[in-house]
């Protein structure tokens, strides 16, 4: 069991923890705006949305204003170059490995 301490007088709210996808992220933020134009504050946004201030802080930061079109693209470029970093690394390796062939020192 967890417990928080909490200045007297105000509520804590644990949040479930559980991953968002990026779209659902860009969803949510995109929700978490229109609630805030309609005059909501951003603790009752974020209680509406089931995540945390801290969690709305940092996604915001993070996303910005990308849509949901763009998460899903910059997400296939991270995946791509992280595949092309594991392809340099093992070329690499193959490259010193000749090298040290080449020298004698196997």
């Amino acid at each position: 069991m967890r417990f928080t301490k909490a200045p007297l007088g105000q509520e804590v709210f644990l949040m479930k923890g559980r991953r968002h996808t990026p779209e659902q992220i860009v969803r949510k933020l995109r929700e978490a705006d229109r609630l805030l134009a309609e005059g909501a504050d951003v603790s009752g946004v974020c209680r509406h949305l089931e995540i945390s201030i801290q969690t709305y802080q940092r996604w915001r930061a993070q996303f910005k204003a990308m849509c949901p079109e763009d998460v899903v693209r910059l997400k296939a470029l991270e995946k791509e170059n992280a595949r092309l970093k594991r392809l340099l690394a093992d070329k690499e390796l193959d490259i010193d490995m000749l090298r040290e062939v080449a020298r004698g020192k196997y």
